[in-house]
């Protein structure tokens, strides 16, 4: 179980690595939900998402004999471009597995980082599968992307940066938001998070048909999505949650929400008109659920986590020249 000296530690390690991402605020979202938003643009990151934080904290630690072994991970997108990108700067041969459906734009910057990619279907459990089949055939070591120690710590950096963010303004964060698949980024964060505010609620956001945390922790054990269900938030479709991840979640999460497509598409436009961000689908499910008012944060002040930003470029001009975003009154 990570703890907040290793979340602390993972800092350090990934000092020259990651950068501290802003935490913005508009006056726009602001008048929209009725309380105070706190924007954690984590789109801002070198490869575009959180996850080289998680990574790069996971992969650095090989010891020699086993980053001979190369690495192997399995991801839709984000993940996979974090650890192709930490195995090139470390010279680890790295081997990803993909959904065939990922987006275009993932798939490439992946590749551009020297990784080996073998595509699968995303059913069924595939790419578990697939890399479990790569690792036996050539012993790489399997980077899992969200249930590891090491890679639930690395996350948890997010969570200290808003904490010493808002020390320097003299906030106290009463919420926070956090987009949520396999559990890894939302479990690092809570643990930062209550390490100073224990009282903070702590939500998790999810795509409607992929909220198997919201049901877990409702039946308090590992629920799965039910199959054939899809969604826009390609990086959110893992079917049910991590063991390490959901131990933690079970403990910290004071509930959890989801949104339908037309809700993060509304949450994309809004951070695009209202604070000119970029996010991808799956980084903007919780800007979309207080958006929607899934998430009450009247007279609150809310910390979003903005997960990422690696949009495919034509959906993303098709959704800012859509229709008009979700607010309170139209949900």
């Amino acid at each position: 179980m990570p703890t907040i000296d290793d979340i602390r530690d993972a800092a350090t390690r990934l000092r020259d690595v990651a950068c501290i991402t802003p935490l913005l605020e508009s006056a726009a979202i602001n008048a929209r939900t009725g309380g105070r938003v706190l924007l954690k643009c984590e789109m801002f990151q070198p490869m575009g998402a959180f996850k080289i934080r998680g990574a790069w904290n996971r992969i650095s630690r090989l010891p020699d004999r086993e980053r001979a072994r190369g690495i192997v991970t399995h991801s839709s997108g984000n993940h996979a471009q974090a650890a192709a990108l930490a195995a090139q700067r470390l010279g680890i041969d790295a081997t990803i597995v993909m959904p065939s459906d990922a987006p275009d734009i993932k798939i490439e910057r992946t590749r551009s980082f020297g990784a080996n990619i073998v595509t699968c279907s995303r059913e069924g459990g595939a790419r578990e599968q697939v890399a479990a089949e790569i690792m036996d055939r050539t012993g790489a070591v399997l980077i899992h992307p969200y249930d590891h120690p090491d890679v639930v710590a690395g996350q948890g950096t997010v969570g200290l940066e808003v904490v010493a963010q808002c020390r320097e303004l003299d906030i106290d964060v009463d919420i926070a938001v956090v987009p949520c698949s396999g559990g890894g980024l939302i479990a690092g964060t809570s643990l930062a998070l209550h390490a100073s505010w224990p009282d903070a609620e702590i939500h998790a956001a999810e795509p409607d048909g992929f909220d198997d945390t919201r049901r877990s922790l409702l039946s308090g054990k590992r629920e799965t999505n039910a199959a054939g269900a899809t969604s826009i938030c390609d990086a959110l479709l893992v079917s049910t949650p991590g063991e390490l991840t959901f131990d933690i979640n079970r403990k910290h999460l004071a509930g959890a929400a989801s949104v339908s497509d037309s809700e993060v598409r509304a949450a994309m436009k809004t951070a695009f008109s209202d604070a000119r961000l970029v996010t991808e689908p799956g980084g903007a499910t919780g800007l979309a659920t207080i958006l929607a008012g899934k998430i009450d944060i009247v007279g609150k002040t809310a910390c979003v986590i903005l997960s990422g930003g690696n949009v495919d470029p034509d959906l993303f001009a098709d959704i800012i020249s859509g229709p008009g975003s979700v607010n309170r009154e139209s949900a």
